[in-house]
């Protein structure tokens, strides 16, 4: 019999909580039948909602707290207030004693990155984790990271994101050297900062067996899929990240708004409602949700705060995946390639500096 992957969930965390979180869960279950649940927060919310969904409760197990992570909460706030006692801390502690095989929590991004870090410890040549995320582009999906978990980077940051962006590639999209792009001001190799030119060069001069390095990519080539993986600093990937959402969503305004001025413009849009279902689906950002914390010495996803079942269902989904293609396990294996590819970079970078 196939081993059951194990999820825990942070059942208070997100705009909503459990009423969101329950649902989710049953839908990814539906999806992923070979999956079981630990569902962490006040039993008083979650066990309402589990009686709604069977299948799930037969699935899962409720570990009780009434303390929950706020969405306003200081990092530094909820390891102090929310270390041991939170659903949030509580759920990533299970991935530490290996009682699940990846947390998934909608809760304070900040404080989920603090409490994942100091519960599971960044593996070795990781200086700090990064968010990545499947995105959708116009040739299929990309991976892009860093998404927001830490700001600015030197170079040897940007090949260790470069190398773990590359096992999650090749995990989720079956390749075996996905190609591998850093985000630029422009494609010329005199432009952007420093710290990316440095990083360019090292991964020419590494050539690493586990990615094809194609040089910078523009802003708008992260829709056009120009590479496998995109990388980037904390601070520019969360501004890209947000400026899609939001560009998506006033693209879905716009269309509703001309679909619906005339009669003609509503007949057209009965002609074509399929192909317009489509479209409205592809810009979903619900449909694309679930960053994953790479870098650590376990397995942690992040979904919005504000997402509905469903959204929260594709995080559910990520993080299963993570888990049934192991991941973790892919990521050790090629930072310890070759000697230690990062070691190398460092190195490198090093006796330039």
């Amino acid at each position: 019999m196939p081993q059951k992957v194990r999820i825990a969930l942070d059942a208070m965390g997100g705009d909503v909580g459990a009423p969101v979180v329950i649902p989710g869960a049953a839908i990814s279950l539906s999806r992923h039948p070979d999956t079981e649940f630990l569902l962490f927060g006040d039993r008083a919310r979650i066990e309402p909602e589990l009686e709604k969904h069977p299948a799930l409760k037969g699935v899962s197990r409720v570990i009780h707290t009434d303390v929950a992570v706020g969405m306003d909460d200081k990092p530094s706030q909820a390891l102090r207030r929310g270390r041991k006692t939170s659903s949030m801390w509580l759920a990533i502690e299970a991935v530490k004693k290996g009682e699940a095989d990846v947390a998934v929590s909608a809760g304070n991004t900040g404080a989920l990155m603090a409490m994942a870090r100091f519960c599971l410890r960044t593996l070795p040549g990781i200086d700090r984790p990064a968010i990545a995320a499947v995105w959708p582009t116009a040739r299929g999906d990309s991976i892009v990271l860093d998404l927001g978990a830490t700001i600015g980077g030197d170079a040897h940051h940007l090949v260790a994101l470069a190398v773990m962006g590359s096992a999650m590639a090749s995990v989720l999209f079956e390749k075996e050297r996905p190609t591998v792009g850093l985000l630029n001001i422009g494609v010329e190799e005199i432009k952007g900062h420093e710290e990316i030119r440095e990083a360019a060069e090292l991964l020419r001069t590494l050539s690493l067996p586990q990615l094809e390095y194609i040089g910078f990519v523009e802003g708008d080539g992260i829709g056009k899929g120009a590479a496998d993986v995109i990388v980037s600093e904390g601070f520019s990937g969360n501004i890209a990240l947000k400026a899609a959402e939001g560009t998506a969503r006033q693209m879905s305004e716009f269309l509703r708004a001309a679909l619906s001025r005339t009669w003609l413009t509503k007949l057209g849009y009965l002609l074509a409602r399929n192909a317009f279902k489509e479209l409205r689906d592809k810009l979903d950002p619900n449909k694309s949700n679930g960053g994953v914390l790479l870098g650590l010495k376990g397995v942690v996803v992040k979904s919005h705060g504000g997402v509905s079942a469903e959204g929260f269902a594709y995080a559910v989904d990520v993080g299963y995946e993570t888990a049934h293609y192991d991941l973790l396990t892919k990521i050790n294996h090629m930072l310890n390639r070759d000697g230690g590819a990062l070691a190398r970079a460092q190195t490198a970078q090093e006796a330039v500096s």
